[in-house]
């Protein structure tokens, strides 16, 4: 199955998100398309919370599933992100303003703050969103699910 044109595995991934979609009770419509060298599917439609989950956990769980079934035995995989109603880019910015917070209380106060536990996703835009910064370090601690990023000052 190495040989899977881009097309065909883009149908394949449409299918399987209108799947999960109809297995869940939710009227959304799936588009698919190319995107900065990998696949971006976003769930449209109305009432998409049952897609999202707490903190984006049940689309995380799809993305997961979906790159998993769709590139099974392809020989090329490429990045995939699975989104609902824009939920990505809303929790992006919600993280960059607790970012930015942490980054804030870290440097005034002298110690390490600990985020609340979130996925890899969610700690990588946070990790690369604060990288630009050179007052403060970041890092990872702690077994999933409770893995958290810490923001520490750096000593300058």
């Amino acid at each position: 199955m190495g040989g899977v044109s881009d097309s065909e595995t883009i149908e394949h991934l449409e299918e399987i998100l209108e799947t999960i979609a109809d297995a869940v009770g939710v009227d959304a419509e799936v588009v698919v398309e190319e995107a900065d060298g990998g696949l971006s599917a976003e769930f449209v439609g109305d009432d998409l919370g049952l897609l999202i989950g707490h903190h984006g956990q049940t689309i995380d769980a799809i993305s997961h599933l979906a790159y998993r079934i769709a590139f099974r035995g392809v020989d090329e995989r490429k990045p995939l992100t699975v989104d609902a109603a824009g939920y990505r880019e809303r929790r992006a910015k919600h993280l960059e303003a607790v970012a930015d917070q942490a980054a804030e209380a870290a440097v005034r106060e002298g110690r390490p703050v600990a985020l609340e536990p979130m996925g890899a996703q969610e700690r990588k835009v946070v990790h690369e969103y604060l990288k630009t910064r050179f007052d403060v370090e970041t890092y990872s601690e702690g077994q999933e699910p409770n893995r958290r990023l810490v923001v520490a000052p750096l000593r300058g």
